[in-house]
């Protein structure tokens, strides 16, 4: 699942100068996402986050997805 999540990452910012997904238990269902882009920039990290969000929106919506952890930085 971790290759499905970073593959939409992927696709929704091809810029990105780091981008990490981690199954944190092992069951393929908790993740901790790291993601910087320049794409951030002037975001809030409120905005910044609704992006991943909506990268994910599918794996959010069927259940695939239990809990998510997301750190995010803008990067020049």
């Amino acid at each position: 699942m971790t290759s499905t999540l970073a593959e939409l990452l992927k696709r929704a910012f091809p810029d990105a100068t780091e981008l990490e997904v981690n199954d944190r238990t092992g069951g393929g269902d908790h993740f901790q996402i790291v993601v910087a882009t320049p794409s951030f920039q002037g975001l809030t990290l409120v905005e910044q986050h609704r992006r991943v969000y909506e990268a994910l929106a599918t794996p959010l919506a069927d259940g695939t997805i239990h809990e998510l952890r997301i750190r995010t930085k803008g990067t020049p």
